[in-house]
């Protein structure tokens, strides 16, 4: 059984959080919204719950889940290395639209999917997403939506696609700005856009001090 919880009103908000945090340290699915879109998210360091996770989307491990943070500060103990150009953009975007792809830490104990040694890291600027991430600690979080389908810019979309697979629906209203993150890619030598999103190629070379072309994929 799948519950809704309005985030909009103090007291179910309050049982809410309660009731995700539960179901995360059980090793079950919760759906919360962020700035970006809905997404589905399982406890990082709990390798059936990502598991489950891939499954309640029909997703392989050939597409590792990203991971979202509550702080910047947890970045250090997750990231093998932090490159000057990583805290640059952190500074500059965080919280919001920027996802950054980074070499793991190796002694990080959680199994994402097929990462070959890397993990796409975002703080999320959504008040009921930073508030759960600072109580339980970074989660595995994927777009809520059946791999293939539109994501969910609402949680009545999110439900429609993922029904019982999920325990806990955390209702933040729509979707602020309904776009994919932008994704960066900083583990070879320069950095490299992997996906265009909410953070534009323009803004993001201006912080790194190069032009938007050479950070092109193509």
């Amino acid at each position: 059984m799948s519950t809704v919880y309005d985030c909009g009103s103090p007291d179910t908000r309050a049982a809410g959080m309660s009731a995700a945090k539960s179901a995360l340290k059980a090793g079950r699915l919760v759906v919360l919204p962020t700035d970006t879109l809905y997404g589905i998210g399982a406890d990082a360091f709990d390798g059936a719950a990502v598991a489950s996770l891939l499954q309640a989307k029909g997703r392989g491990r050939d597409m590792p889940v990203p991971v979202l943070v509550g702080s910047w500060k947890t970045v250090d103990g997750l990231v093998y290395s932090v490159r000057s150009q990583t805290r640059d953009l952190i500074r500059a975007f965080w919280p919001g639209g920027l996802s950054l792809v980074v070499e793991q830490a190796p002694s990080l104990a959680w199994d994402l999917g097929d990462t070959q040694g890397s993990v796409m890291l975002r703080m999320p600027l959504h008040p009921v997403a930073l508030e759960l991430l600072r109580e339980v600690g970074p989660l595995a979080v994927s777009s809520a939506n059946v791999s293939g389908q539109p994501p969910a810019t609402t949680v009545d979309e999110a439900r429609e696609q993922l029904r019982r697979s999920v325990s806990v629906y955390l209702d933040g209203g729509p979707a602020q700005h309904a776009q994919a993150s932008t994704i960066v890619d900083l583990t070879g030598e320069a950095p490299r856009i992997l996906r265009e999103g909410a953070v534009s190629s323009g803004d993001i070379a201006d912080v790194l001090g190069v032009t938007a072309e050479s950070l092109s994929t193509q």
